[in-house]
């Protein structure tokens, strides 16, 4: 690579944003603590670290966790983690919704110490309807305004349906419904616990 190649690429990599970071046009340089504060976002989390494993085993079923995947030691401590952030932050939560799995349910209650459990959040993974569940979270969410805040805890597969992003094991979306793209939430800023 010849030099005036290398420093005009290396000038274009410093203006754009690191990765793991959103930003949009609206929100160019506000922070992940400083718009859940002022907020109208919709939060969107993938449970916490679990054990080993992809999807769930044969046969598992909703009333019984011992038939799942759940969240391992290390991911008990990043829900822990995760609820003590957002206290030190002062960031209230108008509404905490999770999937019905286990996994997800033990990281809102770890997180927040509580959870109402949201049909439309489920994993789609091994079974349910994407394009129903995706639907239904955005005509649900549509309504949310500040300085409400809505924490979902839910899967991959739901996140990336939402957002068009993949996220980590307990890593955290702030978004926000725009009318004017109803289809997808607005991704505006990252971080994983």
């Amino acid at each position: 690579m010849q030099r005036r190649d290398f420093l005009a690429t290396s000038a274009l990599a410093l203006t754009l944003p690191a990765a793991g970071q959103a930003q949009t046009a609206d929100t160019p340089a506000t922070g992940f603590w400083d718009l859940l504060r002022a907020g109208g976002c919709v939060v969107l989390m993938r449970h916490a670290v679990t054990v080993a494993g992809v999807g769930d085993p044969p046969g598992f079923r909703l009333d019984d966790c011992s038939s799942q995947r759940n969240l391992s030691d290390a991911g008990r401590q990043q829900a822990r983690a995760l609820g003590e952030a957002f206290q030190r932050e002062r960031v209230q939560l108008a509404e905490v919704r999770s999937s019905a799995w286990c996994r997800c349910v033990d990281t809102a209650q770890l997180a927040f110490g509580r959870h109402t459990v949201w049909a439309p959040l489920n994993s789609f993974f091994q079974v349910g309807d994407r394009a129903a569940q995706t639907r239904a979270v955005l005509q649900g969410v549509a309504g949310v305004k500040a300085p409400a805040n809505w924490m979902l805890v839910t899967h991959q597969v739901n996140m990336t349906a939402l957002t068009g992003e993949f996220p980590a094991s307990g890593e955290v979306f702030v978004t926000r419904f725009d009318p004017r793209q109803p289809e997808r939430l607005r991704l505006l800023a990252r971080q994983a616990f």
